[in-house]
């Protein structure tokens, strides 16, 4: 699958990766706040920090002159990191009044996002959280006094639902009532929540539970005609796509050699090396380095931030690539 994202997107983008001094790719050393969101072994991740002009005498006066963030992520991860940056600074915000700027914010500053991508937006939003709740520790700042829950005893006190990203029960029922998520991929979506091994998705306490707890409902089932590989149609949950390997498990696996053959090799292969698919398991690919790339000091890297990177962008943001020898 190929991504549509808008000029401004890929504009702020290109800006970070190339390294323009108007971009905000970096950390701040010993910032005022400090915040992470996702985790890198499975997916996006994102550290953000900001600096502060300290008011002399009301911490809550303090506004924000700076912020950067370093992230683990696809287009629309870094886009959106610049994003929130970009809002945060135009808008001269104190720590508490950036807490307003919403996802939805950053999504519409960026012209849109697809729908796939929203998680994106989600945990920009989500690290900025967590980073005024650093600020506030460390200036003495008592949110609750102030009508302001950040909600951090969800990751502390409740039950881990998927194990992959750390989330908890009560953090995902607020993000599924926050923004009316009514099925998996949804889910999935906006906050990662089943998107790797997707063992949290239908056992007992799982997505499924959780959805069915909120709105009451059972996730029905709809008919599409997606060719298995024998010419025959399948049923395929609500809201699944055929890049996602829930969907076709035949289809997901010839998008991901269709990507290698036409985006992949012919990069490989003009440096002398090549790429062997040895399997391809739900969403992860072992492959193997044949040519010059076998012996290559940055195998690892080329292997992360090309092939990775590249069938994530195309195919599935949740694909992970490992090496076998």
């Amino acid at each position: 699958m190929v991504w549509q994202y808008s000029d401004k997107t890929v504009q702020l983008f290109m800006d970070a990766v190339h390294g323009k001094p108007s971009s905000h790719l970096g950390e701040i050393e010993n910032p005022d706040g400090l915040g992470e969101h996702g985790s890198i072994s499975c997916g996006d991740a994102l550290r953000f920090t900001f600096r502060v002009e300290r008011h002399p005498t009301d911490p809550t006066k303090d506004v924000i002159t700076s912020a950067r963030y370093l992230t683990f992520g696809c287009t629309s991860a870094i886009a959106a990191s610049e994003a929130l940056c970009i809002l945060i600074e135009q808008g001269g915000y104190t720590p508490i009044q950036a807490l307003g700027i919403k996802n939805t914010d950053i999504v519409e500053f960026l012209e849109g996002l697809p729908e796939q991508k929203i998680h994106c937006s989600v945990m920009g939003a989500e690290a900025l959280e967590a980073a005024v709740f650093n600020w506030a520790q460390k200036r003495g700042v008592d949110l609750k006094l102030l009508g302001i829950d950040i909600m951090e005893h969800e990751q502390a006190d409740g039950r881990v639902v998927c194990k992959c990203f750390s989330l908890t029960e009560p953090y995902l029922k607020r993000k599924i009532k926050e923004l009316n998520l009514r099925t998996i991929p949804e889910i999935t979506n906006a906050v990662k929540a089943g998107g790797a091994c997707m063992a949290c998705q239908h056992v007992p306490g799982g997505l499924q539970d959780l959805l069915n707890e909120i709105w009451g409902t059972e996730n029905k089932m709809i008919h599409l005609p997606v060719l298995t590989g024998i010419g025959q149609s399948a049923t395929l949950p609500h809201g699944a796509a055929v890049g996602d390997p829930s969907a076709s498990p035949y289809l997901f696996s010839k998008s991901i050699e269709t990507t290698i053959d036409q985006e992949i090799r012919p990069q490989l292969q003009r440096d002398g090396g090549d790429l062997e698919i040895i399997d391809i398991k739900d969403t992860v690919v072992y492959c193997r380095f044949s040519g010059a790339c076998a012996n290559c000091a940055g195998a690892n890297q080329t292997l992360k931030m090309f092939v990775e990177r590249t069938l994530k962008e195309q195919v599935d943001e949740r694909i992970r690539v490992i090496s076998v020898q």
